[in-house]
């Protein structure tokens, strides 16, 4: 990739000795209001043809059967879609329907002599996060400057940068079987039936909910004041200068969207009130404990609402298998090595992910910083 980088970096010199002209985004793009494409059926089955897409993180949300205004994008015509209150934006290449109208649809003015795909990778170096809840995209987003490069060099550079996108999606695709594989294996290893005796949750571990802690409190770095992780629904939420726990625990998250997620826990760490902290006892091994509340929904048992909650009294009362601990020790051997290959983010498929996106948008970072054209 340096050759590559040494190349462009020469055919820059070569043809923009002086910098390149930058534009603000809205003088390249025009938007379309989203008004047309939008859903009217939230009945999302797989078996569907097309998909419904957000321009947030969860990007497809389920497919639709509905037939009618479908924007009709494809590898010739791609979109960029653009949530207009968070920035977030993604590229599209394939028909699709729209979930709200809180977005735009991009695409490059007519007239103007830009390649599109390198447009999207230098709003990809643009940083801004929102600050209040309105519509960016006119107010704010359209109004920032990229760089714009003879065609020949934007070419070169989105060869180098799909380059990287596509080891990207082969690792992204490579993670996701294995995950999928873990879930098999997951649910062949612990599908016990009658085979073993079951007992109430509540009779064989201790569970109780974490202790609230203000915000203020907790560090997003470890220093030498706060050196115990705190953890709340969903993992480590920073560090704290106090612990409410010592040892090995898994954790259920409580409240809200986190309403059954399933972590672990080893050491020193303060629990939040978002957490139900889960001690084993004599009858489980801790790491089959966590295996087996990760396979069990929890979610199922939450309440109604719009703050949907787990009440550790409801979570007492939920059986679960309780095998010998040897036939435990086995099974925890499998799991543990899919769970590392899948979710440790200091080895494996999520650690080579990482290191890799680092990579990319260094390269991206590099390859999109030209100095401006004085006129």
């Amino acid at each position: 990739m340096p050759i590559h980088q040494s190349k462009i970096e020469r055919l820059i010199a070569e043809f923009c000795p002086n910098g390149v002209e930058f534009k603000e985004l809205g003088e390249v793009l025009d938007y379309e209001q989203p008004t047309k494409y939008i859903v009217k059926s939230t009945e999302y089955e797989n078996i569907y043809k097309t998909p419904v897409l957000t321009a947030g993180q969860s990007f497809i949300l389920g497919y639709t059967d509905e037939s009618n205004g479908i924007y009709k994008a494809n590898k010739e015509n791609p979109v960029i879609i653009f949530d207009d209150f968070t920035t977030s934006f993604h590229w599209v290449d394939f028909e699709f329907k729209v979930k709200s109208s809180a977005m735009k649809m991009l695409k490059i003015k007519k007239d103007i002599a830009v390649n599109f795909r390198f447009i999207y990778f230098a709003m990809r170096c643009i940083h801004y996060v929102p600050s209040d809840h309105a519509r960016h995209w006119i107010s704010q987003y359209s109004t920032f400057q990229i760089p714009i490069p003879p065609l020949e060099i934007q070419q070169k550079i989105v060869n180098i940068l799909d380059k990287f996108t596509e080891l990207e999606t082969e690792l992204e695709t490579e993670l996701e079987a294995r995950k999928k594989q873990y879930q098999y294996y997951r649910d062949e290893l612990l599908g016990f039936e009658d085979k073993v005796e079951w007992k109430i949750l509540g009779e064989v571990c201790e569970m109780k909910a974490g202790k609230s802690i203000s915000s203020s409190d907790i560090s997003n770095q470890k220093n030498e004041n706060n050196v115990y992780s705190c953890i709340g629904g969903n993992g480590s939420r920073g560090y704290v200068d106090s612990f409410s726990h010592n040892g090995k625990f898994s954790i259920i998250g409580r409240q809200g969207a986190l309403c059954g997620n399933i972590c672990f826990a080893e050491g020193k760490f303060y629990a939040t009130e978002h957490a139900v902290v889960v001690k084993h006892g004599d009858q489980f091994i801790a790491r089959f404990l966590y295996h087996i509340l990760l396979s069990m929904n929890l979610n199922q048992y939450a309440t109604g609402g719009a703050q949907p909650g787990l009440a550790v009294s409801k979570l007492e009362k939920i059986k679960i298998p309780v095998p010998t601990l040897t036939e435990q020790e086995r099974i925890v051997k499998i799991l543990d090595k899919f769970d590392t290959l899948v979710n440790d983010i200091s080895i494996g498929l999520p650690a080579e992910l990482k290191a890799r996106r680092q990579q990319y948008e260094y390269y991206r970072n590099k390859l999109l910083t030209f100095k401006e054209l004085q006129k």
